[in-house]
């Protein structure tokens, strides 16, 4: 009993994802530059000649998504033809071609699906091929669907040379939507694809690819990759694999350094490989400093026996895990293997980048990550290496990573030491203490170089702010106010670390209360019913028994009260009665001393502290009515002339207008010996 089979259930079988949707097309080109192969076996590359044409639909539907500025969008895409002078449709390969899972070319690597794809992704396919047959031109024609199998037509008229042309009709809407648009890129694609017949020795025919009036040769894209290749082979479990190892000019399509896994001469699948040997990046350098990005086209006939029938991947396991029965390389072992040559076959640039590599990490750690400099061998001895191209904000994420797998392993370390302090000790228990000591050392050392580094960010920061911008206006106050404490929130709703205060004074850090454009009647320090709304307010309470102020052996308690005003930069308007900073924080200072003041825990304020020493902070630029309201209030202006100062008897209150170049310059003073230490630069 003979079987039969179905055309209709094989193509209904046969798998083909959307992400490899021009791979029919690809099994078409191949087809025809076998066929030139077999016509021309000793001039391929001279002789032969194979030519792609794309098909659009003539009018009504375009594809808006292939747009762009200046360019028409394209019309949608509804087949191709491949027309070559190969050997054509003999009476063998047509045979082979109406038998199923035919090994007629299985010798080079043919598994006789590739016609099942087209249907998979195309309604219809018609053939008109000529042959020589005894020295005559003879030819054929047929169309090829799901609904018919093959139909023959009447033989072509006008034979002149023996070629086939493949024409993919009606191109299925899923696949014609993921498939690439343009001429160029579908041109690129196929040369990726094909990329083998053109490294390999003697080269390839003619490729072209046309779309209308624009035509692309895929040999130009050869004299693009501006490559140099060498070849390598190794051995995994007794399987053999040949390398080609390729040095390509770097540019934005040769992105990053990629493995190519081939079969049957054609490129399954790729990956990235870039990082997986240290120095091995995108841009890399040989002995005469010129760039390259390295990729390799990995065959062998061990690949060839596990292909899928869709060409798509590989029938192997990426790992195997315990003992496997027989024992055959997974795609792990593989690739393991490959980068052992490929750290071979490039030892002298990935030496460079990682020279290149140390370097950029230290530039960065200098400049930009002084917290990391304490970790340094910590981190380096960890194997780090890092893009020498590769952005800060990157950077930092893999520096930060090492980092914390370094505190990671630490706290574990820390458990384990303090496990062994009781009872007898191990003997190398005072060595690991030690060790573990000058970890925790050096990560102080990185907390406190981190905070460094914030306050200079911060000052940055500031200083941007306080510019103006190509139209001379000014960044408004609430963006300043929320880079010194953040708006409508108090110290009990905030952390320590939300504050930057330490930029006007380092004793606003230490607070008991802390609010920031909050109405006095929302503070829990006074019960004033007032909406007003100080910029911020700060009040201190000392404890009865903490010596401040010594007398003949007397100790008094002491409450500051600290008022800060904000005006934007180069505002002009102080002296409006509701306007005039000076007076808002005497105002302030005298409604919180009417209140029934209390601690922000509501401990009450001891009663000899009912009239506490006041500090008003007024940041605003020195425009001519804000000087006109400090000479009114009495003040005196700084030696450098960027503020005012003065204590205001009435109020019993310390009065400093602050210039916001002269807040910026007492603070970076204030903190450049850290700086300098850090190495941090001045702006």
């Amino acid at each position: 009993m003979a079987l039969t089979t179905s055309l209709a259930g094989r193509v209904r079988n046969t798998t083909l994802p959307k992400t490899h949707a021009l791979l029919p097309l690809h099994e078409a080109v191949v087809n025809g530059i076998q066929a030139i192969d077999a016509r021309f076996p000793d001039d391929a590359a001279g002789r032969g000649r194979l030519t792609v044409r794309i098909h659009r639909e003539r009018q009504g539907a375009f594809d808006l998504s292939a747009g762009s500025p200046g360019r028409a969008p394209l019309k949608i895409i509804t087949g191709f033809s491949v027309e070559d002078n190969g050997i054509g449709f003999t009476p063998d390969n047509m045979t082979s071609f109406e038998t199923l899972d035919s090994d007629y070319k299985a010798g080079i690597g043919c598994r006789g699906v590739g016609r099942l794809l087209w249907l998979v992704a195309f309604d219809r396919v018609e053939v008109r091929s000529a042959y020589y047959e005894g020295g005559t031109l003879a030819g054929r024609q047929f169309r090829f669907s799901v609904s018919q199998d093959v139909v023959p037509d009447d033989a072509p008229d006008g034979l002149t040379d023996a070629g086939s042309s493949v024409c993919l009709d009606g191109f299925k809407k899923p696949y014609q939507q993921s498939a690439a648009k343009t001429v160029e890129a579908i041109a690129r694609e196929i040369f990726e694809h094909c990329i083998w017949y053109f490294l390999r020795d003697g080269g390839a025919p003619d490729v072209f690819v046309s779309d209308d009036d624009e035509t692309f040769s895929l040999k130009d894209f050869v004299e693009e990759l501006g490559h140099s290749e060498t070849a390598a082979a190794f051995e995994v479990k007794g399987q053999t694999f040949e390398m080609l190892n390729l040095r390509l000019k770097t540019s934005a399509r040769n992105a990053t350094p990629r493995l190519h896994w081939c079969a049957a001469n054609r490129v399954v699948k790729d990956e990235s490989i870039a990082g997986k040997l240290p120095g091995l990046y995108a841009r890399m350098k040989d002995g005469t400093s010129t760039e390259f990005t390295y990729v390799c086209y990995l065959s062998s006939t061990y690949l060839n026996d596990h292909v899928r029938a869709d060409r798509t991947d590989f029938d192997l396991p990426e790992r195997m895990a315990g003992d496997a029965l027989i024992d055959e390389p997974t795609l792990e072992d593989i690739r393991t293997g490959v980068l052992q040559e490929v750290s071979k076959a490039l030892a002298e640039p990935l030496a460079s980048a990682q020279v290149a590599s140390k370097e950029r990490i230290h530039q960065y750690v200098s400049t930009k990550g002084p917290k990391y400099r304490p970790l340094m061998k910590r981190i380096e001895s960890a194997g780090i290496v890092v893009d020498p191209s590769t952005k800060d904000a990157d950077l930092e994420m893999e520096l930060h990573k090492h980092a914390q797998r370094i505190e990671t392993d630490l706290l574990a370390e820390g458990q384990a030491v303090f496990a062994d302090s009781s009872g007898d000790k191990p003997e190398d228990y005072d060595e690991r203490l030690a060790k573990y000591l000058e970890t925790v050392k050096e990560f102080n050392q990185s907390d406190l170089a981190n905070y460094v580094a914030r306050r200079r960010t911060t000052l940055d920061i500031l200083a941007k702010l306080i510019e103006s911008d190509g139209n001379g206006k000014y960044a408004r106050e609430d963006r300043i106010h929320e880079l010194l404490f953040p708006m409508r929130k108090d110290s009990n709703e905030v952390g320590v670390d939300a504050s930057n205060l330490w930029i006007l004074d380092e004793r606003l850090v230490f607070h008991d209360y802390l609010a920031s454009d909050k109405t006095l009647k929302n503070m829990p320090v006074t019960d004033d019913a007032s909406t007003n709304r100080p910029d911020i307010l700060a009040t201190r309470v000392l404890e009865p028994d903490l010596p401040v102020l010594a007398s003949e052996g007397q100790k008094l308690p002491l409450q500051s009260i600290v008022v800060v005003e904000l005006k934007r930069p180069m505002r002009n308007d102080a002296t409006a009665e509701d306007k005039n900073p000076i007076a808002q924080c005497l105002d302030y200072v005298a409604r919180v001393r009417e209140g029934k003041a209390a601690t922000a825990t509501g401990r009450p304020i001891p009663s000899s502290a009912q009239e506490p020493p006041a500090f008003c902070y007024v940041i605003a630029d020195l425009t001519p009515t804000m000087e006109r309201m400090c000479k009114l209030s009495g003040l005196t202006k700084t030696h450098d002339g960027l503020g005012y100062f003065g204590y205001i008897e009435p109020y019993k209150a310390y009065v400093e207008v602050i210039s916001f170049d002269g807040l910026v310059n007492a603070a970076t003073q204030r903190n450049r010996a850290f700086f300098d230490r850090l190495g941090l630069p001045l702006s």
